[in-house]
């Protein structure tokens, strides 16, 4: 397995664990019965849980465009180390990011967002070089 679906596969992994954080934080804010209804009235998440939800929420997102990298990179056989490197930065900055939003790390949530894209677009860039 090349580097990079490595890193696609742990950071399916993150996503996993990330959901697991939000839904107990969710449930311990809305309740079990509510969260177990058919929710026909909406109840917003505030404080932590709303910032899980918005950060698995972006999660989701960013790897749409990760996962189109890695294939691409994977399929046509152009793994470098320069694509492995953007790899592992991917998924070390996804890790930071939860925290980064959970705890309001102003500015650095941004920037530690900005890289993890800056990675998937250099991916991208270095398949089409």
């Amino acid at each position: 397995m090349t580097p990079e679906l490595t890193a696609l596969a742990l950071v399916g992994l993150l996503q996993f664990a990330q959901y697991a954080m939000f839904s107990l934080a969710a449930n311990l804010q809305v309740g079990l019965g509510y969260s177990t209804s058919p929710r026909d009235e909406n109840r917003p998440l505030h404080g932590k849980a709303g910032r899980l939800q918005r950060a698995l929420n972006n999660h989701f997102e960013g790897l749409i465009l990760f996962t189109v990298a890695v294939v691409v990179i994977t399929l046509s056989g152009q793994s470098s180390a320069f694509t492995a490197a953007c790899g592992w930065v991917f998924l070390a900055v996804r890790i930071l990011y939860i925290p980064s939003y959970v705890f309001g790390w102003v500015p650095w949530r941004s920037v530690i967002w900005g890289v993890g894209f800056f990675a998937t677009l250099g991916m991208l860039l270095a398949a089409l070089l």
